[in-house]
């Protein structure tokens, strides 16, 4: 496992835990409103690719900080696309370390092996749009059966989770969120973020808008008919 980046202290990315968040490089999304594309764009990559972290550094900065971080986020990018990521979590998970995994949901048979084999204690999917919806928001690559297969994975509550949605006044119409809210009936968590439109990946979002906080809180209530606990993140 080759990473693209570490954040060494986290109080809010892994609920309940002190933890870092370590970062995979590339993705099978183009959300334009993403704000890592270093992460995300191979040509952003490569300019990154001179300070990319190898995994035996990762490992030996996790040893140093058992004691003090309690779980590890492992984000990106999209990490199901790395083939060592399985590997690389176990080997997390034997230094004591609880594993918080954040992903887009487009691979389930990932999430699912995971889950069956204990590997991760939480997991945090984005749910972006209406899933017929996602691919004129987010690409070619997302496929809308495989992204309901992982929402309803993750309803079984095998594992704790949440599911994650950056809200965008010009993507969210009332009939979207709507269909969102069906599409997570009986789910457990939701966090609602609001967009920032500084650094993104297709700069047609600069101009872009997020909600304000009241519109947020009224959108929160929206999905507090199907989802059991809503929550929103401003920044």
């Amino acid at each position: 496992m080759v990473l693209s980046g570490i954040q060494k202290f986290t109080l809010i990315d892994y609920p309940g835990k002190i933890a870092c968040v370590l970062f995979t490089g590339g993705c099978n999304y183009r959300c334009g409103f993403c704000h890592n594309p270093e992460f995300v764009l191979p040509e952003e990559l490569a300019k990154l690719s001179k300070s990319f972290i190898p995994e035996v550094a990762a490992l030996n900065f996790l040893k140093k900080r058992r004691g003090m971080l309690e779980g590890v986020v492992i984000s990106g990018g999209e990490p199901t696309i790395m083939p060592d990521l399985e590997d690389f979590i176990m080997k997390v998970r034997d230094l004591g370390f609880a594993v918080k995994l954040d992903s887009n949901g487009n691979r389930p048979e990932v999430l699912r092996s995971l889950i069956d084999k204990g590997l991760v204690d939480y997991i945090a999917m984005d749910f972006k749009t209406s899933l017929p919806d996602y691919r004129s928001l987010v690409g070619q690559w997302a496929d809308e059966m495989k992204l309901r297969e992982s929402i309803e994975l993750l309803k079984q509550g095998d594992v704790d989770y949440e599911f994650r949605t950056t809200l965008i006044r010009e993507v969210h119409t009332p009939e979207i969120l709507k269909i969102m809210s069906k599409t997570l009936a009986g789910a457990k968590r939701l966090y609602l973020q609001t967009f920032r439109s500084g650094i993104v990946l297709d700069p047609v979002f600069k101009d872009y808008h997020a909600f304000s906080s009241e519109e947020m809180q009224d959108i929160a209530k929206l999905f507090s008919d199907s989802v059991e606990g809503v929550f929103v993140r401003e920044e």
